[in-house]
Parts: structure tokens; sequence; C-alpha cells
């Protein structure tokens, strides 16, 4: 890290690479107050902020300039304001900032930019995968239904219930990008955040309090920047070894009802690992559709026998899966018990703080007590690991208010974007305590900073149960991409989206479209969604059973070529799916593709993600490329392909050493 001065000027270069350019013309970071407004209405934020004053530190005093340590004093006129001292830290570039104004409560960071410099990252983005051109405010949230303003979907969905979402609505926003420039950036802030990639000159990082520190680190290619960035934020664990065996089939509707449809599945030829029954503790009906009892024990009433069926499903080699999630629901014992110890969140006054999570409310088991997170490890532990649960859905952790009071005595308002990655950690110590690491799998949809090393698998979130681009099956495809980026390379989506609201119902089509696109991703799970008499499922016909036992057999088959990739991301943070540049970094138009994706080194994917679909064009990066299902050789370039229901456009690179393991799954 080297600090240069010249005159009224100063710049910042790590490893060669100038990230902050200073003047008295250009400062690059400015001060202010603010003071936002936060609407919840069931996780999902109307959030504005009266901003009473943003002023440039354009002065400056270099009080230590040496070898990778720095200290520079910045003003306002004469009044100091922040310093900032540079160091060096692991090969990492951090600057601390120390505000010497307790009233000052924003801040605007510059960052150096080039015109055709491309960006990505900010945790997981489900619309943009290059996120320059845009602004991404960085608030844990409910996506929104639709997510584009401009759909009908979207539009019912505000009108009706405030949930409509945009285009940068997501579970897991995180401070962090990637710059073609080849470093990444990290801001270092729970608070709400907004990072600005519209201008030309710079990147704008805005932050509602004072940042700890921005960190940068540089790598000569991005498989580098990749495996350095996740030493930094730590790596997901292995999958454990059931997982490759089969579909996660995801059925409700208590124990009589799911044995028969894993019979009927099994005897379709579908592949099956693991049962998934969200509703394991008892179910509610609301207008929404059918939702869950958030009291996390089994209910007996709702699945008869299931203490005994569970074993007798693991003597097939078939493991059950549930649900929890960090809320307990009013009336019931588990909230009975964490009020009366004092483990939930209160009002600012102390009283009873509960939340609306439509048509019934919880209270919000308070992380940031010691006392409260062992207990709630103790429920994982008791009610779902020694009941003989294989693993589950933690669910939520966007929801935390902004005007609860906190045990460790710090605005809810800070908190609440740490929350996902708090409850992560629950998930994870309570799994390893229990001696179950990749033995168990969850997976989680919000996260933030430091989810990365306590979460097992990241999945997609709610998904309308549609085609479109922005809330659909194509985009879990950016959404893999941009939060593998980010340091989760284990990611995968409901099989057939799960949100069926305003007209939304879920065709044929286009459940079997996501089928053969999660038989080339790390993990296959289904979801019957939130309204499942209104959505086709698995088992709607004969031939979709058998399409489904197609899939899972070529999923399957793919056994250890998954298994060398989820080893490969927990050895080095290499996500499972990838961009195509992190291979072919010379090839200009990859930077821009987000609907196809490199599963490993050796396989690209280009899933069709429109319906009444027979051809589809996909681009191939220069190379020798076999078509999965006919065997002819491609160089590269724009190619239109047969895409056939069943035949995704697949291709695996020539010479590839799992050649041979790819013409076999070819010929099924």
């Amino acid at each position: 890290m080297l600090l240069k001065v010249n005159g009224n000027e100063f710049g910042i270069s790590i490893n060669g690479i100038e990230v902050i350019k200073h003047s008295t013309e250009n400062p690059f970071v400015f001060l202010g107050k603010g003071e936002a407004e936060y609407d919840m209405y069931r996780g999902n934020f109307k959030i504005t902020d009266y901003l009473e004053e943003r002023v440039a530190l354009k002065k400056f005093e270099v009080i230590k300039n040496e070898k990778d340590v720095f200290e520079i004093n910045l003003f306002d006129h004469e009044e100091l304001k922040l310093t900032l001292f540079g160091k060096k830290e692991d090969g990492r570039a951090k600057i601390y900032f120390t505000s010497k104004n307790e009233i000052d409560n924003r801040i605007w960071i510059r960052v150096l930019a080039e015109e055709d410099e491309k960006v990505y990252g900010c945790g997981e983005q489900l619309s943009y995968f290059n996120l320059r051109g845009k602004n991404f405010p960085l608030w844990t949230s409910e996506p929104g239904v639709g997510r584009n303003k401009n759909t009908y979907t979207t539009w019912q969905a505000d009108v009706k219930d405030k949930a409509g979402g945009d285009y940068y609505n997501t579970n897991y926003p995180q401070p962090t990008y990637v710059s073609t420039r080849k470093y990444y950036c990290h801001l270092e802030s729970t608070a709400y955040l907004d990072f600005d990639f519209r201008n030309k000159k710079f990147h704008e990082l805005q932050c509602w309090n004072i940042p700890e520190f921005i960190l940068f680190e540089t790598g000569e290619t991005y498989l580098d920047i990749q495996q350095k960035l996740t030493g930094y934020f730590g790596r997901q664990p292995k999958l454990p070894e059931w997982v490759y065996n089969g579909l996660m089939l995801g059925l409700q509707g208590g124990t009589e009802v799911v044995l028969d449809k894993v019979n009927k599945a099994l005897d379709a030829g579908i592949k099956v690992s693991s049962v998934w029954c969200q509703d394991w503790q008892g179910k509610r009906i609301t207008s929404f559709g059918k939702r869950l009892n958030w009291n996390w024990k089994w209910s007996p009433e709702e699945y008869p026998n299931l203490d005994v069926e569970i074993k007798k499903l693991k003597e097939r080699g078939i493991k059950f899966l549930g649900y929890i999630n960090p809320y307990v629901i009013e009336g019931f014992d588990l909230y009975e018990e964490a009020k009366a110890e004092g483990y939930l969140a209160t009002k600012l006054d102390g009283s009873d703080y509960t939340v609306d999570f439509g048509e019934f409310y919880c209270g919000v088991v308070d992380f940031t007590n010691p006392a409260a997170c062992e207990w709630y490890k103790n429920v994982i532990k008791t009610n779902l690991i020694d009941f003989g649960l294989d693993g589950w859905m933690a669910d939520f952790g966007e929801y935390l208010p902004t005007d609860c009071k906190l045990s460790n005595g710090l605005s809810a308002e800070v908190m609440h974007n740490a929350w996902p990655a708090m409850w992560a950690k629950i998930n994870y110590e309570a799994v390893k305590e229990a001696g179950k690491l990749e033995e168990i799998v969850y997976f989680m949809r919000a996260g933030f900073t430091g989810t990365q090393k306590y979460c097992t698998l990241i999945w997609a979130g709610d998904q309308s149960v549609d085609f479109s681009l922005d809330d659909g099956l194509a985009s879990v495809i950016p959404a893999a991409l941009s939060v593998g980026m980010t340091g989760n390379g284990l990611s995968h989506s409901d099989i057939g989206g799960y949100t069926s609201l305003h007209g939304n119902k879920r065709n044929r089509e286009l459940l079997l479209r996501w089928t053969e696109m999660a038989a080339f991703t790390p993990v296959m799970r289904t979801h019957e969604g939130n309204r499942p008499d209104d959505n086709y499922q698995h088992d709607g016909d004969i031939g979709a059973m058998k399409f489904f036992a197609r899939m899972t057999d070529i999923y399957t088959s793919l056994k250890p070529y998954l298994k060398t990739l989820v080893e490969e991301n927990a050895n080095f943070g290499i996500p499972v799916q990838r961009p195509i540049f992190f291979h072919y970094e010379k090839d200009l138009r990859s930077y821009d593709i987000k609907y196809q994706y490199l599963l490993g080194e050796d396989l690209l994917v280009a899933p069709v993600h429109q319906e009444h679909i027979e051809r589809w064009n996909v681009y191939l990066p220069e190379d020798k490329w076999i078509h999965l299902w006919t065997g002819e050789e491609y160089k590269g370039g724009d190619i239109e392909i047969s895409a056939r229901l069943g035949y995704p456009p697949v291709f695996y690179r020539k010479g590839s050493k799992w050649e041979s393991l790819f013409k076999e799954i070819g010929a099924k």
C-alpha cells in the first residue's frame, strides 16, 4: 500500500492499482448528518432519509507516511472531522476511519473507477450480475414479489401487500464487490449502505454510520482474488455425502401423504436423497396460503409416528429434513419460555415486542444475548438433531425491526444487517457442537458479511412460479453467480419457484425447465410452493415423474465431478457455479453474460429460461466444446442449438479429464 502526496493532492495505491484519489477540487470523502425512517411491513421496507447536511472534506494533513502505514487528518475548512489510518494486514490494505464528531452519521467514499470497468458481487443480486450503471441499496429484506415495477405482478403486490420489490431488493446484500481492475473492496459496517456504480470516474459508497474500515486486496487472476476474498471471510464446509444421492423431495401434508408420495417417486425411478417436510412442526392456513406453526418441535398431530418413520426412511437410505427460523410464535411454549427468561427483543420501554408475519405474531430471539443464543442452539440440538433431522431450511433473518431494544445496547438499525450472519452462526455452532458438521446440511436465504463460513448452503429465496427475468427461473442464475463471487460457492433454488400470487400458477413446462437446470447445480430440491394446489407438482403425471427420474439420474451421475468442485470451494473458495470469465479472462463478451455459467471448469450450462422454446442461443468462449447430448464439436462464438425439454444446452470442454463421465451422461 502506497500513499503518494503531491501538493494539495494525494493518492492511495494497492500493488500498483490506484484506488483513492483526493484533491481540494475532487475530494474522495464526504461527511453528513441524516435521519432515517424505516417502515417495515412483513419484511418489506420503505426507507426514507432526511438529509440535513453533506460536506466535502477537502483539506487534509498527513501525520504519518511510512511503508504500508499512513495517517491522514481530513478537515471541513479548519475543523478536524475524520482521521484515516491505513496499514497493511496479512497482505490486505485496510483504511480505518475515526470520526471526531459523534453527530456525523453519514459518509460517502469515492473509489476510483475506469469507464470500461465492471463490478460484481454485493451479495446475492437477482436482476443484475455486472453492477456497473446502477446503484444498489444494501439492506437485508424480503426481495419482493415480481421485483420489477413495470410488471403487473409487482404492481399488484405493491398495491395489496407493500411487497412488490425492485431490482436491488435481496435477502442477502453485502458491502463487498469485485472489480475487473483486479481487486476486491469491502466496507466494514452493518448499517444501511448504498453502493453507487453509475459514475464513469468513481464508485460512491454510502454508509449510514461511520464504518470501521475499508479493505482492498488485489489478485493476479479472478481465481486468485476469489481465493483471497474467501480466505478473509471464511469458506463453506463440504456438503454431506448423502446429498449427491438424489433429489431433496419437498413434500408436506402429514406422515401418510408423505410416505405415499415417496414410494410413488421411488417406483417411478426418481432418485431421492432426502425428504424435506417444512410442515413437520405443524401448519397454519392464512390468506397467503399454507404457512407453518413456528413452534420448533415435532407435531404428532400433523405427523403421527414420525419418530419411528424417520428411522425407517434412513434404513432405506433416505434422510429427513425439516424447517426452523429465528422467531417463536406467540401463545406456544417456546415463546413463553423465551419471554420468561428474557431471551426476546423488546420494545424500547422493555415491554413485549412481536412482529407481524402475516396473520400471526412472533417474538424475536435476541442473538445479542449470549444466554438466548445458547438456549436457541439447544432448541436446534434437542428438537431437530436429536429427533433425527439430517438438515433443515434455516429460514428468514431479514425481519429484525429497527425500533426494538436489544440486549447488547446497540441500535437495532445498526444490528439489522448483522442479524442473518448471527442466525447462521447459531445453526453452525449447534451442528458443530453436536459433532454433525458435514453430515447435516441447512440452507439459508438471508445473509450479510460473515455468513460465508457459517452457512452450509445458500438458497435463492422465494421466486415467483413463472419465467419472469427479475423474479422467476432466470433470476436464480445471476443470483448464484453474484453470491458465489461474494464467497458463497454452494447455492441452489426451489425447483419450480415458490410464490403463487396475483394469478401466478406454476405450469408443467416451468417445473420441468427448472428441474433440468437444477440437475447441473450443487443441489436439487423441490418446493410445493405457498399454494400447492395451484401449482403443477413433480407427480402431476407419469411423464413428469419419468422426467424427474431421468434428471435425478443425470445429477447423481455427476457426483464425482460435483464432489471435486465442492471440495474446491471448501479448500479455496472457488464457487461451483462460476462466471465464464473466471476461466476465460481474455474473452470480453463473457463479462456481461449473466444467464449462463460454468459448472466447474469443464461444463458450460446455458439454461432455457423462456417458455415455448425449441431452439436456444448460446455463447461459447473460444475453446473446443462438445455438445453433451449430440457429441457435436464447437469452437466458440454464438451458436443456436436444439433445446427440447430434458436436453438443456450443456457443453463440456474437449480434453477434460472428466470426458468419459460426460459422454456417459450425454447418452442417458
